[in-house]
């Protein structure tokens, strides 16, 4: 026999988890049902949850009736007992929520990213996030873990995050952030994040294998593989702003968008947000944000329409790669831009036609802008339940 396997708490904490992950999976049970779904003798079903209902993990929520023998007590994970928090750091808004471990938004607080420098940034990730939680009627002490959801990579032994140029300076956010939420931290990519979201809540949701392509003011991509998360070696799987653009829009700037692509990356100085603007003022629309290229194309404006046109083109040379490397099931598109499928669609597909046998489905996200807070909160539910039940081995 294996030692940990003989270590009486280590059993006793995994029949707890065992549980505790049917009652989540499931909801209520009693102690006959729990000792059927789990395979564990009823003795060790009532030792458990009686340990679990102790220190406040489950509660009584009724007693069922109508079967042979005595009434039945109902039992359910107490999901109010612990609360995490999930955090969305955009370039434009940041957004936070305060969940229970089912993941129900307990209180929600959004803000604008007024922030010039990683110190400011931190303070109000800080402030935002002690609201969230005055909202859900917790001390922000008290949370378990934050999940933040951030542009760039995070190198955990640098301590520091790359490709992340939208985000201000100086170097630092990541220990500024730590020392200003004080509790237990994870930095994740925002859109793995949203890609965790939509396979939680979304588009993604009971597919093993998808990528979501994420286009708005920035480009990157979220790969699940096998129902997990795939961040390659060093974090950077996905980031496809830096894979060559075939396709330039009209009327850049060779130089300035050299510039652009090197910070960047090609692919998303040609085809994000700022790229469809500036292709739009080429074509001499005086528009000032994609959102606006977008309306007067569904208005009918022909030069629009053409811009359009030719994002949704370059769309489709993208998503072609995407599929070549991974084959998934679906491409779910999402961000200010990819959201726009009703007006893309048409030309994404012709584009992706014109460039081979290959065909991948192409959807539109189903959860907005919520999308990379939903994935943090996803994944910070799962980190608090391996840091309750590590604490309760030890």
């Amino acid at each position: 026999m294996r030692r940990d396997l003989a270590n009486p708490r280590l059993l006793r904490v995994l029949n707890e988890r065992r549980l505790l992950d049917q009652l989540h999976e499931h909801g209520p049970a009693s102690r006959a049902d729990l000792a059927k779904s789990t395979g564990l003798s009823k003795p060790t079903v009532s030792a458990a949850l009686a340990g679990l209902e102790e220190d406040g993990l489950v509660h009584l929520v009724g007693e069922v009736s109508g079967r042979p023998g005595p009434v039945s007590s109902l039992y359910d994970m107490n999901a109010a007992s612990t609360h995490v928090a999930g955090i969305d750091i955009g370039r434009d808004w940041i957004r936070v929520a305060v969940a229970d471990l089912r993941g129900a938004f307990a209180g929600r607080t959004d803000g604008r990213n007024t922030a010039r420098t990683s110190t400011e940034l931190a303070d109000l990730v800080g402030e935002l996030a002690r609201a969230a939680a005055a909202e859900a009627e917790v001390e922000w002490r008290s949370i378990t873990c934050a999940v933040v959801g951030s542009p760039g990579v995070y190198d955990p032994v640098r301590g520091g995050l790359d490709f992340a140029p939208n985000l201000p300076g100086p170097p630092g956010l990541a220990d500024r952030l730590r020392a200003a939420l004080g509790v237990d931290l994870v930095i994740e990519n925002d859109i793995n994040l949203a890609a965790v979201g939509e396979h939680a809540h979304g588009a993604g949701r009971g597919t093993a294998n998808f990528a979501l392509v994420s286009i708005g003011t920035g480009v990157g991509m979220g790969i699940v593989i096998n129902g997990e998360l795939y961040v390659g070696a060093r974090g950077a799987a996905g980031e496809v702003s830096y894979v060559p653009a075939t396709e330039q829009p009209p009327g850049a700037d060779p130089v300035a968008h050299d510039a652009d692509s090197f910070a960047h990356g090609a692919t998303e100085a040609a085809t994000a947000a700022p790229g469809v603007v500036r292709a739009a003022r080429a074509a001499g629309l005086e528009l000032e944000t994609a959102r606006e290229v977008f309306a007067a194309a569904a208005d009918g404006n022909e030069t629009a329409r053409s811009v359009v046109e030719a994002e949704g083109r370059r769309i489709g040379g993208l998503l072609v790669a995407v599929a070549a490397v991974l084959d998934p099931e679906v491409i779910v598109l999402s961000g200010g831009v990819g959201r726009n499928l009703d007006l893309l669609g048409a030309s994404v597909e012709r584009r992706i036609a014109e460039l081979g046998p290959l065909r991948p489905k192409v959807v539109a996200s189903l959860l907005g802008d919520s999308g990379v807070l939903l994935g943090a909160v996803a994944h910070a539910k799962s980190r608090a339940w391996d840091l309750i039940f590590d604490a309760r081995r030890r």
